[in-house]
Parts: structure tokens; C-alpha cells; sequence
């Protein structure tokens, strides 16, 4: 009897606790979220209690796991990159939870799928997602990996067969190899067939790299290195560039007749020799995930799954932090040397 009556108060308590917001639809639940109100340095994300966002009919309301950390999400907290949300926001791109709610026109999706989403606003326990920006995740990969596809592989894959139109046989130099895009450009790309040479600063960045699928790895801090892949191939097809401001203008004497520079990262300006890509019947294509149509979104997320579930694929964490360390996350994603890919834990 003392249990039951112990379990009815606290029915009773709990009812009395919860039943202004279930008599008052204005009620609002809050959930802890990093927001940013200016732009600046790392310090400028602060944890806060912010209330749930509502579901709309054509979306899905995610309880987040693990949120990826991307360069991306530093431009966008510093001001180089616009905030198109305006301030303040929740940064983040990538993010893995399961779904706990799902709009009236929904069909796709259930509730307690495990899911992977992008777009934004991930650095919260909860976001709400178009279905446009909700993906499966595949059964053989946990929450944290699920928090590495978005940005990195939906990059690698639009810079090398959207852009470039890799084929196999081809031979593909991927700068910065050892990042997280760098290492998701290795896998798939040796997947596809192609002949993958990387370049990587340190011992332990090339070993990642040549683990991923890369043929050669180079250290990209030795200037010889350009002479050596063109001796090594005599010119490469495609070039995927990490930091064309410091690359660009070695990369064009160094690839094969119309090769392709597809440009993924800059910070700065540089000056080229244009003759350099006559003399190959040269491209330099730009490119940004922000462009990229429904339709390829959903061939590459088609095509990610495969590979994820076959094992063909496979994400590299570098280092996980709780959500109160976003800060910190956002000077380590930066930092030379990049291995791999860094979460935020979200929820516990």
C-alpha cells in the first residue's frame, strides 16, 4: 500500500505541476541551446534557455544527440559569413538525434527514427527540421558519427562528382586530406576508383589519410611537394582545395589537360598566373553547399546511406566535447593539424 500511495502523489503532484501549460497554449518549454547575439570571437556562444521551437507541417522536431563542428560555423560566428536567421542565433550545420515530433503532412518519418540532419541551429538539445534537411541514419552508426555527415560528406561529394565529375581511373590531389572533408573525400573518392594522393603537416594526419583510401600522402608544409606529386603523375585530373589563397597558383602547373581545381575552402586572396590554365585547357570551380539543389542533396544522401551501411564508409571522430565547450570546439576546429572531426555532446 505505501508504494501505490507514494505513486498516486506523485501523479497527483506531477498534474498539479504540469497542468497550467497543459490548460495554456502559451505556455512555453524551454530547452538549453548555445546562442550567439554578435558576432566575435569563440566566447561570444553562451549557453542559454530558450524555448522549444514549434513544429510546422512539413517538419520534424529532432532531440538532438550530437552536434558537428565545422569551419563553416566559426565564418558564421565571426561575421565573414552572413547570418541569414539574424541574431541571435544557434549555430551548427550537422547534428544526429531521434525524432520526437513529426507535422501533420509528414509521411517520410516517424517518431524514435534515428535520424541525421543539416541546415542549422544544431547546437541545441532540439532543433526543428524541414524534411528536405532529415536524413536516415544508417543502423551501424551511432549518434556521434551521424553528427560528422552533413557538412564533410555532402561536401566531398558535390566537390568531386557534382563538380568535377569524377571518374574512376582518374587520379584526384585532395589539400588538407587529414580534415574532416579531406578524409570523407578520401573514402569516397576511392570508392568511386580513383587514384587518391593527400596532404597532410603531421605523422599522425597522414597515417589518417592513407587509412582513408590515399595511394601517396604528402606533407604540405615541404614546398618540394608540388614537383613531386607532378614528377609521382605527371599532372593530376582533379584537385579538391582546402585553402586556395596559399594552393591555387601551384596547383594549375601541376595538373594534367583539363584538370579541374575545385575550390571547397579560402581565407584570403591570391594572385594567379591565368596562362597556366590555358596551356591545359584548365577549370577553377568554385563551389558551396549552399547551392546545391533539392535534387543533389537528395542523390548524395541516397548515395551516403549505401556507403555508410556497406561499410565502405566510415566518419573519424578526432575529439568529443560537452555542448558547454562550444567555444572551445570552435578554436580546436581551426587549428592546424586537423584530424578528423569534432562533436559537441548535447544531450546525456
Amino acid at each position: 500500500p505505501i508504494p501505490m500511495i507514494s505513486l498516486v502523489t506523485w501523479c497527483f503532484l506531477a498534474l498539479l505541476y504540469f497542468q497550467p501549460c497543459l490548460q495554456d497554449k502559451t505556455c512555453v518549454v524551454s530547452m538549453k541551446a548555445i546562442q550567439v547575439a554578435e558576432a566575435g570571437a569563440p566566447e561570444v556562444m553562451k549557453i542559454a534557455e530558450i524555448p522549444v521551437p514549434t513544429v510546422g507541417d512539413n517538419e520534424v522536431l529532432v532531440k538532438m544527440e550530437f552536434a558537428g563542428v565545422n569551419p563553416v560555423d566559426t565564418y558564421i560566428r565571426s561575421g565573414n559569413y552572413p547570418v541569414l536567421s539574424g541574431y541571435p542565433y544557434t549555430p551548427g550545420r550537422d547534428g544526429a538525434g531521434v525524432i520526437e515530433t513529426v507535422g501533420a503532412n509528414v509521411k517520410d518519418f516517424a517518431v524514435g527514427d534515428r535520424v541525421y540532419v543539416t541546415g542549422g541551429s544544431t547546437y541545441a538539445e532540439k532543433a526543428v527540421k524541414p524534411t528536405g534537411q532529415v536524413y536516415r541514419l544508417p543502423d551501424n552508426l551511432s549518434f556521434a558519427e551521424g553528427a560528422t555527415i552533413g557538412v564533410p560528406y555532402f561536401t566531398a561529394y558535390q566537390a568531386l562528382f557534382h563538380k568535377a565529375h569524377a571518374q574512376g581511373g582518374q587520379t584526384v590531389l585532395i589539400h588538407g586530406a587529414s580534415g574532416a572533408v579531406g578524409l570523407a573525400a578520401c573514402q569516397l573518392a576511392k570508392a568511386r576508383g580513383l587514384t587518391v594522393i593527400g596532404t597532410a603537416s603531421t605523422d599522425k594526419g597522414k597515417a589518417a589519410v592513407l587509412q582513408a583510401g590515399a595511394k601517396h600522402c604528402f606533407n604540405h608544409k615541404d614546398d618540394a611537394h608540388f614537383q613531386e606529386i607532378k614528377e609521382l603523375t605527371g599532372g593530376v585530373d582533379i584537385i579538391i582545395e582546402m585553402l586556395a589563397n596559399v594552393n591555387l597558383a601551384r596547383d594549375l602547373p601541376i595538373l594534367a589537360k583539363f584538370g579541374i581545381v575545385v575550390v571547397v575552402g579560402n581565407r584570403g586572396t591570391i594572385e594567379i598566373n591565368p596562362r597556366d590554365t590555358m596551356m591545359r585547357d584548365a577549370t577553377i570551380t568554385g563551389m558551396t553547399m549552399n547551392n546545391a539543389t533539392p535534387e543533389q542533396t537528395k542523390t548524395i544522401g541516397a548515395a551516403l546511406f549505401a556507403g555508410f551501411e556497406n561499410g565502405t564508409l566510415k566518419p573519424v571522430i578526432a575529439k568529443t566535447l560537452p555542448l558547454a565547450e562550444a567555444p572551445q570546439s570552435h578554436k580546436d576546429v581551426l587549428e592546424p593539424g586537423a584530424c578528423g572531426n569534432i562533436v559537441l555532446q548535447v544531450n546525456n
